[in-house]
């Protein structure tokens, strides 16, 4: 019984994840606007996220693509931010968030709502909004061991149904530029801030990363957070997809789906809370301190089905 209260006192973090913070984050984000590519309020964005992280981070780069729209087949400018804590470490571990809006609400149940631009804030802000928070966390309290790469994509939402190359456009254009030394691990962050969030073991996260799955779901239990499910989902075409792919480092996807304002005009500010920061940021707090502590992790593996 002393040991294990030792070990929990050694490896739980002194401070939670401010989700308070972080929730203030999203509803600066959409104090601009919608903000696909194209937009002002894209412009505007970048200009807000590059002011953060620099005061925050060690470092950040900007990759610039020209890409063409699947729909109008227009070029649209973009850019990727990778930001890095700790940049002199050889062992990193990277988190990922699209930053972009959709620009057509084809989820709504009005039809005169389907060309409108949706607001975005838990499809779009959220994920940003964790990792905004995080790099000043990690700032206030610097690393020993390890780096942190945060890389925020552009262009992920403009797709089709049933045409995966139209997703996740922008990291498919970083993996491309990219030619530096890769993470261990990659962890995105998409639609985290429902009021009710559940998180599921998405499909391509478990087929192409198991470990790290188990690893995160491990330490969510651990926490005491039961939102964390051991339940095997679908496999969703995110960003932690196209990285993958473009690079073959384990990643996986930290996101709840089962959002019913997803893509429509009432993906806003109103329907999103702390809650879902605050889960997750506490797990990616608690992993970031052990990977930087050196210790392991042995969790229990167990076998899933597809619900």
């Amino acid at each position: 019984m002393i040991y294990v209260i030792l070990i929990n006192a050694l490896f739980c973090f002194s401070v939670e994840f401010d989700s308070n913070s972080a929730f203030k984050y999203i509803e600066k984000q959409c104090e601009i606007g919608p903000r696909y590519p194209g937009s002002d309020g894209h412009k505007k964005l970048i200009n807000y996220l590059n002011s953060h992280f620099l005061k925050y981070a060690d470092s950040v780069e900007i990759f610039n693509d020209i890409i063409y729209h699947p729909v109008t087949k227009n070029e649209i400018n973009i850019s990727n931010f990778l930001i890095k804590h700790n940049p002199d470490s050889e062992e990193r571990y990277l988190f990922m968030a699209h930053f972009d809006t959709r620009d057509r609400a084809d989820k709504d149940s009005n039809p005169k709502n389907h060309n409108k631009p949706i607001m975005g804030a838990n499809d779009g802000a959220s994920g940003v909004a964790l990792l905004m928070e995080l790099s000043k966390m990690i700032n206030k309290n610097p690393l020993k061991n390890i780096g942190i790469d945060i890389l925020l994509v552009d262009a992920e939402d403009m797709g089709t149904s049933g045409n995966p190359d139209e997703w996740g456009l922008g990291t498919q254009s970083f993996v491309k530029q990219y030619k530096g030394l890769l993470p261990k691990s990659a962890i995105c962050v998409d639609m985290i801030a429902d009021k009710n969030p559940i998180f599921k073991i998405e499909g391509f996260s478990y087929n192409y990363a198991k470990d790290l799955v188990y690893e995160i779901w491990s330490i969510a239990n651990e926490l005491g957070h039961k939102e964390f499910v051991w339940q095997l989902t679908s496999p969703i075409y995110d960003d932690h997809y196209y990285y993958y792919k473009g690079t073959n480092v384990p990643s996986i996807d930290i996101i709840d789906f089962d959002y019913p304002q997803w893509h429509t005009i009432d993906d806003t500010v109103e329907n999103c809370s702390p809650k879902g920061l605050k889960i997750v940021g506490n797990v990616l707090l608690e992993y970031i301190k052990r990977k930087d502590s050196r210790w392991k992790i042995f969790p229990k593996k167990i076998g899933l089905a597809f619900q």
